[in-house]
C-alpha cells in the first residue's frame, strides 16, 4: 500500500485521535481528557449534536467537525480522512483510556513498531461505578493502527478495521467503557441499532425462521448473565442481561417483521 502523500516523515510517531460523537456532553469530556495530553491531535466528528457537545469537546482541547449521520463505518472513515497523522487512535465517547494502556502505547511508538495495528480491551463500567469491577466484561477491538495498511470498513452497522492479522498484536492493559447511562438508555439505543440490523440483514436477503425467534432471547440472556459474568452486578446485572437478550430478540423480529410485510406485496 503506497504511503498518502499528506503524511511526512517525524522524527517520532505522532498519533491522531478521533471520536465520532451525538449528544455526549455527560460523557465525552473524560474520554478527552484521558487523551488530550499525549496525543497530538484529538478531533471529534460530530454528527449534529443537540446538547452541549461541541463546547465541552472543544473547551476539552478537541477540534469538532460536523459531518451528518451515514452510518457507523462511513462516520469512522470520515474520521480517518481528518487525520493529520498515519497512526490513529479511535475511541468512542464513553471510552477512556487507561495510565496503564497510555505507557503501553507509547512504548509501542518510541520506536518502529513491529505491528502495523493494536488491538484493545475496553471493560465495562456501569452507571453506578467509577472503576470497572475485577470481573467486568470487556470487548476487544482494533483501535490503534496504521491508516495506510488498514481501514475502518464502509458499512452501517459494523465499525471494525480491516487488516491482515498477521501484522495485529494485542495491548494488554484495559481501558474504560461506560456504555450505558440507565436502563432507559439502554432500551434507545437497542431500538437504535437494531433497526440498523435488520435493514442490513434485508439487504443481504438473510432469511430468519420461526424457530430461531423462540430460541434467541433464552440463549442470548445465557450468554449476557453467565457468560458475560453480568451476575456479578445482582438484580442490576439481571435487568441488563433482559435488555441484552431483548435487543437481540428485536434485531431478529424486526427482520422477520420485514419478511412477513415481502410476502404481503402484490
Amino acid at each position: 500500500m503506497t504511503t498518502d502523500s499528506r503524511y511526512s516523515s517525524q522524527p517520532q510517531i505522532l498519533i491522531s485521535v478521533f471520536i465520532i460523537a451525538k449528544n455526549e456532553e455527560d460523557r465525552i469530556q473524560k474520554a478527552i481528557e484521558s487523551v488530550i495530553d499525549w496525543v497530538d491531535e484529538v478531533i471529534v466528528i460530530d454528527s449534529g449534536s443537540e446538547d452541549k457537545t461541541v463546547q465541552v469537546a472543544q473547551a476539552s482541547g478537541a477540534k469538532v467537525i460536523y459531518n451528518s449521520w451515514q452510518g457507523y463505518g462511513q462516520q469512522k472513515r470520515f474520521g480517518e480522512d481528518q487525520c493529520k497523522h498515519p497512526w490513529i487512535l479511535n475511541i468512542d465517547a464513553d471510552e477512556r483510556v487507561t495510565p496503564e494502556a497510555k505507557n503501553e502505547i507509547q512504548t509501542i511508538l518510541s520506536g518502529e513498531p513491529k505491528y502495523s495495528g493494536y488491538r484493545m480491551s475496553f471493560k465495562d463500567i456501569m452507571p453506578f461505578e467509577l472503576t470497572p469491577h475485577r470481573r467486568a466484561w470487556a470487548t476487544n477491538h482494533l483501535r490503534l493502527y496504521d491508516v495506510r495498511q488498514g481501514r475502518f470498513r464502509n458499512h452501517s452497522s459494523l465499525d471494525s478495521v480491516v487488516m491482515d492479522k498477521s501484522i495485529v498484536d494485542s495491548i494488554k492493559s484495559p481501558c474504560h467503557h461506560q456504555s450505558i447511562r440507565s436502563f432507559d438508555h439502554l432500551v434507545a439505543k437497542a431500538n437504535f441499532y437494531t433497526n440498523l440490523q435488520a435493514d442490513d440483514m434485508t439487504k443481504k436477503g438473510r432469511i430468519i425462521g420461526a424457530g430461531r425467534l423462540l430460541i434467541e432471547f433464552p440463549i442470548s440472556f445465557i450468554k449476557a448473565y453467565f457468560l458475560r459474568h453480568y451476575y456479578i452486578y445482582g438484580v442490576y446485572g439481571f435487568g441488563f442481561s433482559m435488555i441484552f437478550a431483548f435487543s437481540k430478540f428485536l434485531r431478529l423480529a424486526k427482520r422477520y417483521e420485514q419478511q412477513l410485510q415481502q410476502k404481503m406485496k402484490p
